[in-house]
């Protein structure tokens, strides 16, 4: 029986990308799943998270740590630079306060916490996106408020940074202080199950993508064309940040690759979350859209990444 579920969850880690992809769509075409889904949303988030660090190379995270240009520019540069120009190239081109304040603050997220499983999945660095994906969270509490303040001057949102800092110190330190028990405690049982704990990361993500789509179907229904446009937006906003962050960090090319894909995919939940109920339905529908390019273009780039493989081979 364990040997069957072990063969399973190995099954999904192989097949990763594709189940992040069937996470959103048995979120909009099952909508009970996505409901019941959403109540685990909290569990999932640790679980993804702390097997992120259970596969990490510690390693390659203290020397991407000493980088500045991984552990301080970049980061700076996604959740500052990011949110203030997506927004105001938003309002110039006429696109209304509502939806620039959406987009903003939709960017002005960290990085989303599963990046670093995702990127292990399409062969790229885990450890540079995880890193910069820890740092960029620690900037969150005092820069997220900063880009709301400018793009909601009215402040018809409040945002409380001691109580995002206090849910993010507590997430990531526990998540870090079980990973490094248990990798002294059992440091052949976790590396003789890489395999095995990238599955359960990869459906904890499912799970976690399924949730984010609960009313996704009635919002279609009742509203097609308004979420059809407002999908295509956040697709053209995911796919912008990943080409400015492949441009804008100065490495290799697997090294840029990585951080553009880091930079595209952001934790919209977590500021969902802290937000709550205040924000507008604009802002929320956002929100929710923008979930559709974060766990459907994984798909779109292990597709791409494996014909270029099998191009260069035949070269």
């Amino acid at each position: 029986m364990i040997l069957a579920i072990k063969h399973w969850f190995e099954l999904v880690a192989r097949n990763g990308p594709t189940a992040l992809a069937l996470g959103i769509s048995i979120g909009v075409f099952i909508p009970e799943f996505a409901d019941n889904a959403k109540n685990w949303i909290s569990e999932t988030v640790f679980i993804f998270v702390l097997g992120t660090f259970l596969r990490a190379d510690f390693k390659e995270i203290f020397i991407a740590l000493k980088k500045p240009s991984v552990s301080i520019y970049f980061p700076v540069f996604m959740v500052i630079f990011c949110p203030y120009i997506a927004g105001t190239l938003t309002l110039m081109l006429g696109g209304g306060t509502e939806i620039a304040l959406a987009i903003a603050l939709a960017v002005a997220a960290p990085p989303a916490s599963g990046n670093a499983a995702v990127a292990r999945m399409l062969g790229l660095l885990p450890s540079l996106s995880l890193v910069t994906t820890t740092c960029s969270m620690l900037l969150i509490p005092f820069t997220a408020p900063f880009i709301l303040n400018i793009f909601d001057p009215t402040l018809s949102i409040t945002l409380n940074p001691f109580d995002m800092a206090y849910r993010l110190t507590l997430l990531l330190g526990s998540c870090i202080s079980l990973a490094i028990l248990l990798r002294k405690v059992i440091p052949k049982k976790i590396h003789n199950n890489n395999v095995t704990i990238d599955g359960i990361v990869i459906l904890s993500l499912l799970i976690f993508a399924c949730g984010t789509m609960s009313g996704m179907q009635d919002m279609i229904i009742n509203d097609t064309q308004i979420v059809l446009s407002t999908v295509l937006l956040a697709y053209f906003t995911n796919i912008a940040l990943q080409i400015a962050g492949l441009i804008a960090y100065p490495g290799d090319l697997k090294s840029r690759v990585t951080m553009g894909f880091t930079c595209g995919n952001r934790n919209i939940g977590l500021l969902w979350a802290v937000l709550g109920s205040g924000i507008s339905p604009t802002v929320a529908l956002f929100f929710a859209c923008a979930q559709f390019p974060i766990y459907t273009i994984p798909k779109l780039l292990h597709f791409a990444f494996s014909k270029l493989r099998v191009t260069l081979k035949q070269e």
